[in-house]
């Protein structure tokens, strides 16, 4: 498709009563309609309950009345879907729900486009891909695209179980594997920082830099997620995917050109170059955590052991740091240094380039310690960018002070970034797929961090509860850094500043 012309599409949204459809893929599709990225659609939601149309598009209105200042357009927006109540194992239903897609298209002039968005439990995946070939949901003159949310399995061989039966209905390059930080502005800027200014890239490399720090931490604790959070842990729910993702961004070699195709190409070889670490290792690289009671706020907050669903005894981490090496000559030696957790300080996530220290420090004889050069990416909840330097003091003096220069984009260009899910659903309507996951960065992360929960698995001792409610993760995780002469920035001073 031309990447100027308007999508056309039928979306068949599986899950559409459940959480992630009110609260984003609803308030997203509305978004787009009135910004005008919206041709011809309609969206049919699927879900074992019995409601009528009225109903469910009552219900749509809801969800972006509740998410959105606006309501105009909004009758003609929630015209455009429809409701079919589904039993995910019955081929019957499926043939229904093929009948109402042939009459969408044909009322809405859809030239037979269709996406297929499981917004649901994972274990339904494959059984739900299996039934749209086998059943004829897939026979169609336009395109067809599968749209999947994590997990993809919870471990290597699940994910290549997982992976065959899609595989069976739906090609690698019809498959959009969704990994939400992908459709965060400031994660998508990585790529625009690193290769469209000619001071950062010549610099993006061990000669330069001396580590990489990425946090992605919460305020919340699981809340509802508890018995999906212990099959789970922060190992498989953050770390194998959003935080290697950003991960391979930072590392990736420039790209031929900024094709999907090139882009992902860089990303697996990063993956690749991941230095593997297991067994007795994995205590040298990588700190657990798991977070017990702690006052926030005056606020009381329970242990993770003590949450609705959570066992007792439970050895599920909350918390995870680690130092990841990529042996390859651009990155040889530096260390990448990535922790995200439960029940932190604050809700933030930021990357954190340091650059190494000049070769001689002429403020010697004055006896002042230089700041490091930090170029810090801001994600959420502020996104933007802020360059650490040091400049003179004022006055007569040729003393050197740390200066920041920021860019935010709520700030001096009154931005109302995207959500993630906007972004992310307009690329699948329109076939870009460079902001989703392909099958062997999948594969390649899984295997990584397989590695890791098999020795964790097999270590007996493991003194959960380890850091308060409130805390930036347990001590383990300072002295990660301290024995490689490095110290975490702390996030809550590296705020972007306000651009007025």
């Amino acid at each position: 498709m031309n990447q100027t012309e308007k999508p056309t599409a039928l979306i068949m949204i599986f899950g559409a009563t459940g959480d992630l459809a009110n609260r984003k893929l609803f308030p997203s599709l509305y978004q787009l309609y009135q910004k005008g990225n919206l041709d011809r659609f309609a969206v049919i939601g699927v879900a074992r309950r019995s409601l009528t149309d009225e109903q469910f598009k009552q219900n749509v209105k809801d969800s972006v009345l509740s998410a959105e200042n606006s309501s105009e357009n909004i009758d003609e927006f929630i015209s455009h879907f429809s409701y079919h109540s589904h039993d995910v194992t019955d081929s019957s239903s499926y043939t229904a729900l093929n009948q109402l897609a042939e009459e969408l298209d044909n009322r809405f002039k859809l030239n037979g486009n269709r996406i297929f968005y499981l917004a649901m439990a994972p274990e339904f995946f494959g059984t739900i891909a299996e039934h749209l070939k086998k059943d004829g949901l897939t026979n169609v003159k336009g395109f067809k695209r599968l749209v999947i949310e994590k997990p993809f399995g919870h471990d290597l061989e699940s994910a290549k179980k997982l992976n065959k039966q899609i595989r069976t209905a739906f090609s690698e390059n019809e498959i959009y594997r969704i990994d939400h930080y992908l459709g965060k502005e400031m994660v998508q800027n990585i790529e625009v920082i690193r290769f469209a200014n000619a001071m950062f890239e010549p610099l993006w490399n061990n000669r330069y830099i001396s580590n990489i720090q990425i946090t992605s931490s919460e305020v919340l604790g699981v809340e509802e997620r508890g018995r999906y959070y212990e099959k789970s842990g922060a190992l498989r729910d953050m770390v194998q995917n959003h935080m290697l993702q950003m991960v391979a961004l930072l590392a990736m070699e420039p790209p031929i050109r900024l094709t999907t195709d090139e882009i992902r190409s860089e990303k697996v070889r990063v993956l690749r170059s991941l230095r593997q670490v297991t067994g007795e290792d994995v205590g040298k690289y990588f700190v657990r955590g798991q977070y017990g009671e702690g006052v926030v706020n005056g606020e009381q907050l329970p242990a993770y052991r003590n949450e609705d669903m959570v066992d007792p005894e439970s050895t599920t981490e909350t918390f995870v740091a680690g130092k990841l090496m990529i042996d390859n000559f651009r990155w040889a030696g530096v260390p990448f240094y990535i922790r995200t957790g439960k029940r932190m300080l604050t809700k933030q996530t930021k990357i954190v380039i340091q650059f190494k220290d000049i070769p001689m420090n002429l403020y010697y004889q004055t006896e002042q310690t230089l700041a490091p050069n930090l170029l810090v990416i801001h994600i959420q909840p502020e996104e933007g960018i802020t360059l650490h330097l040091n400049a003179k003091k004022f006055g007569q003096s040729l003393d050197a002070t740390p200066v920041k220069m920021s860019f935010a984009n709520k700030g001096i260009n009154g931005m109302n970034t995207p959500e993630a899910y906007e972004l992310l659903l307009f690329d699948c309507m329109r076939g870009d797929a460079t902001n989703f996951t392909h099958w062997d960065e999948v594969a390649l992360s899984w295997s990584f961090v397989d590695n890791i929960s098999n020795a964790w698995r097999n270590m007996k001792e493991t003194s959960f509860p380890n850091y308060e409610s409130g805390k930036m993760g347990p001590q383990a995780a300072h002295e990660l850094l301290e024995k490689d002469g490095f110290h975490w920035w702390p996030v809550t001073t590296l705020d972007v500043e306000t651009c007025n």
